[in-house]
């Protein structure tokens, strides 16, 4: 069973690089962030017919969020229960598998800005009502997978340059230690369970030939709970569509589970 997570950066400019992606990789289920479309103009028909089942929570213009299954989905929630966001950016759902439920908590996280700023607070806060949603999630689905575009860069490994960029959006102590409190919650990296390549990223900025130097950030994640962790046999970045014409700046992430 494999589960993947992408930033598409506009599902309606890259929507036949989902399909072509999904028709070479046909994961059990596909997490989106940053749609850039409103629900009316979500292509439910066309990943149907590639297959799957769909929830979006969309936005105009920005953010958005989506889970694409190959399984049953049920019990759908939409943004942080109790924190007021009009900020599409966290989606929920229960996959039923042939191995059990598996509830899948897909999210956009908060980019920040910069320290310091009106907007970087607002990533603190939201950051804190996500932890405690998924405490209550993980409280009653132990089979649970947080996954998405997260805006963090954990450790130093997780970026191209730790000590230029030291302290700035993605790599500061806050940051990081909001990183650690959702381990702490009984959540596992399931990338860092196996050796990786070093200078292993997921995102590369689209200037001063970002992917092509390799100038990157490992910010996209997949989170297991311990429940899941013994079933994870690998994590991949799948690198390939950064070199599509006209690409997402993510690369895919993708774990599989025996």
């Amino acid at each position: 069973m494999q589960i993947a997570t992408w930033n598409i950066n506009s599902l309606s400019v890259r929507l036949p690089q989902v399909l072509a992606w999904l028709a070479a990789h046909p994961v059990d289920a596909l997490c989106l962030q940053e749609l850039k479309l409103t629900d009316d103009k979500f292509p439910h028909d066309a990943l149907k017919e590639a297959g799957y089942e769909t929830v979006a929570f969309g936005q105009k213009t920005y953010n958005g969020v989506a889970i694409l299954s190959r399984h049953p989905l049920r019990d759908v929630v939409r943004n942080i229960p109790g924190f007021g966001d009009e900020q599409a950016r966290v989606i929920a759902a229960t996959l039923d598998t042939p191995t059990g439920p598996l509830r899948l908590l897909n999210g956009y996280f908060v980019n920040g800005q910069e320290p310091g700023s009106e907007k970087f607070a607002y990533k603190m806060r939201w950051l804190q009502a996500l932890q405690d949603m998924v405490r209550a999630e993980m409280a009653a689905h132990p089979r649970l997978m947080l996954v998405g575009d997260f805006n963090v860069a954990p450790e130093d490994r997780d970026s191209y340059d730790p000590v230029g960029l030291r302290e700035t959006i993605h790599h500061t102590t806050e940051e990081r230690n909001h990183f650690q409190a959702l381990l702490a919650l009984g959540l596992t990296d399931a990338f860092r369970l196996f050796e990786q390549p070093e200078k292993s990223y997921s995102w590369w900025d689209y200037r001063m030939l970002g992917f092509q130097k390799n100038r990157g950030l490992r910010i996209d994640h997949i989170l297991v709970s311990d429940a899941l962790k013994p079933t994870v046999t690998a994590c991949v970045v799948d690198r390939a569509p950064r070199k599509n014409p006209q690409p997402s700046d993510h690369a895919p992430v993708v774990v599989t589970l025996a």
